[in-house]
């Protein structure tokens, strides 16, 4: 199958410390990908330079066989890759539906003052009001952006993510601040929302359980460098994986590290 994103070993270096190891990824078209690894694995940095926030000191990354490497991250955004950051990106003094109405505008634009102008279109509130329904957040149309529960507010910034209407989707920690109680209702929204639009997904998550539930492969990175590329249910029980993400003492079966915060 051809890929839809490749790394081609990559390599990132901040002075004698490499945050990236000689990575190769190959991501086909509609897989959901978890990336997991401590604090400091090298998950941000791999994520930084596929969306142009960081460039390679060496390595390749292809996006549809095109090469995409070092590109700035507005442009990589309209070839159709997109990204939500941890702490949601959102218009804090606007409203849920001002707040899609203005990633509209944007998304179908060259320049944010055409964006603005653009914003006003019938055919623009139409989508805006599709978009609501689809991430079930209808009920806080009118409410201003910063008095949303934190995961309505996840959710309102992953919608916007979306209006690109990307091929790829990278999620930082979208469970992040969620409480235990509401984040399988959120990611169920985030997850069926994702499929029924088709689109791939790579994801930064902490959270095992999260994992375990939501995607289809694993990609563990350690120091760096990925230890393991599997399916959950293998990676899971991978005893690299045990040790350095999870938090096992592999010769007691012990944690050592709280789960969901290695």
């Amino acid at each position: 199958m051809t890929a839809l994103l490749e790394a081609r070993n990559l390599n990132k270096s901040f002075g004698a410390v490499n945050a990236a190891k000689d990575i190769n990824i190959s991501i086909t078209d509609h897989e959901i990908v978890g990336i997991i690894g401590a604090n400091g694995a090298g998950k941000t940095t791999f994520v930084n330079m596929v969306t142009g926030y960081m460039n390679p000191t060496s390595g390749q990354i292809l996006f549809s066989g095109q090469d995409i490497t070092g590109r700035e991250p507005r442009e990589i955004t309209r070839l159709g890759i997109c990204r939500s950051f941890q702490v949601a990106q959102v218009f804090m003094t606007a409203t849920v539906f001002e707040n899609l109405m203005i990633a509209l505008g944007i998304a179908e634009s060259k320049t944010l003052f055409d964006g603005l102008r653009r914003m006003r279109r019938p055919e623009v509130e139409q989508k805006a009001e599709a978009i609501l329904n689809r991430y079930r957040i209808s009920d806080y149309r009118d409410a201003i952006a910063s008095t949303l529960p934190q995961g309505v507010r996840k959710l309102l910034d992953i919608a916007m993510a979306m209006v690109a209407e990307p091929k790829i989707l990278l999620l930082d920690e979208p469970t992040s601040g969620i409480s235990v109680e509401e984040k399988f209702e959120l990611m169920d929204v985030v997850m069926g929302a994702l499929k029924e639009e088709g689109v791939t997904v790579l994801f930064i998550e902490h959270d095992m359980e999260i994992v375990e539930r939501y995607v289809s492969r694993v990609i563990a990175f350690y120091s760096g460098e990925i230890i393991c590329d599997a399916p959950p249910a293998e990676a899971l029980i991978d005893p690299k994986v045990k040790e350095f993400v999870i938090g096992e003492d592999p010769g007691h079966g012990e944690v050592t590290a709280e789960n969901g915060h290695a």
